[in-house]
């Protein structure tokens, strides 16, 4: 009952405020879970893993391969930069200055230095940007840092056993098929466009099955459902006739990713981070500028207007980060107190920039309808 109520008061407070949803399902989440209003219950755990790789999947179909592939220097600078950039700043800082230990530090390095997947997703829809140069660099940017975060993840924490083989070939063998034969069932006369949603089906089937292996081999399956959407873009472009974006938007959007926002809220221990308030502030403080250190300077290069705007949008935090600090968490690499520091961080991360971003600095009008001027080929440069 909660947890609709919530779902549904954000969508209000969104519209009213013009403030992206997701911030304001994340808000409301810490509020709720604080109060002992909503206490997250097993469903609601499974579901919002569900949502986040759903909307890791429809964050894949974004990628425009064409206009990546002609700004491939630009995502690539500034993915990497973003990177690694704040992963050494975040690693020194609570390393020498928190004194936490190498490997805590190391698992905080990791999960600080992503960018969110869902924020830059809503970011995208919210301000339409879908299939323009400014959201194409945005989401390939955000690719390439979270391509470095789950790899970086997988060498220095993960286990390495046969498991994390079959994982890794069951995921290449479930990719092959998905771009090789999927048209066959979205193009069929007999099955496409029906009532039933056969297509929305088997993509959840897809993505559950890359979720099973993943876990099977202690890992996560992010990339490879991200990559999934990624390879299965061009059917689901707006422009296709089967409108199996939006048809999956709405399923998507409407229940299962506001889930997974306010289940994310509710993690964070208020208690705990006041209790290391400046620890808190110190660190966030550390990501922020060491993100728009890492990826401001090619931004700057790339983009002749709303550069700010590109630079807070990647220096948010949410999803690979609460992966790996849950990860750190439940295999005692990191204590409950760097954990809440942590997802606060993360969490923070997500609703100050973004709201920032859009109350200052949000691309207009005219930026969207002259997109193509907006991009400096570093190639022509």
């Amino acid at each position: 009952m909660v947890l609709a109520v919530l779902i549904l008061l954000s969508s209000f407070i969104s519209v009213k405020l013009s403030f992206s949803v997701s911030v304001i399902e994340i808000v409301l989440g810490i509020i709720a879970g604080n109060l002992g209003l909503l206490q997250p219950e097993s469903w609601m755990v499974y579901i919002a893993g569900i949502g986040g790789m759903l909307l890791t999947f429809l964050a894949g179909t974004e990628i425009d391969f064409d206009i990546v592939r002609r700004n491939i220097k630009t995502c690539l600078g500034i993915g990497i930069g973003s990177f690694l950039i704040s992963f050494i700043f975040v690693f020194l800082f609570a390393y020498y200055s928190f004194r936490w230990g190498f490997v805590a530090s190391l698992l905080t390095a990791t999960a600080l230095s992503e960018t969110s997947i869902a924020i830059v997703y809503s970011v995208i829809l919210d301000h339409g940007l879908s299939g323009k140069n400014m959201g194409t660099i945005l989401m390939g940017s955000t690719f390439i840092i979270n391509v470095c975060t789950a790899l970086t993840l997988s060498v220095l924490f993960m286990k390495q056993d046969i498991y994390t083989l079959i994982f890794i070939i069951a995921s290449v063998v479930i990719l092959a098929f998905a771009y090789k034969f999927s048209d066959v069932l979205f193009e069929s006369k007999t099955f496409s466009m029906q009532r039933n949603e056969i297509e929305i089906k088997y993509v959840i089937l897809l993505i559950i099955l890359l979720m099973f292996f993943a876990t099977l081999g202690g890992g996560q399956a992010l990339l490879p459902v991200f990559l999934l959407g990624a390879l299965l873009s061009k059917p689901f472009s707006e422009n296709n006739k089967n409108n199996m974006l939006e048809r999956l938007q709405i399923v998507v959007f409407s229940v299962i990713t506001p889930i997974f926002f306010i289940i994310g809220g509710t993690k964070v221990s208020i208690p705990i981070i006041l209790s290391a308030f400046s620890l808190f502030i110190a660190l966030f403080a550390v990501r922020q500028v060491a993100k728009f250190i890492g990826a401001y300077p090619v931004i700057k290069r790339a983009l002749s207007r709303n550069q700010i705007y590109i630079t807070l949008i990647l220096s948010t935090g949410l999803t690979f980060g609460l992966v790996a600090a849950l990860y750190g968490e439940t295999n005692n690499l990191i204590t409950t107190t760097e954990y809440s520091i942590i997802t606060g961080v993360l969490i923070l991360s997500a609703i100050i920039p973004t709201i920032i971003g859009d109350k200052y600095y949000a691309p207009s009008e005219e930026d969207l309808y002259d997109d193509e001027k907006e991009l400096i080929s570093e190639n022509e440069g």
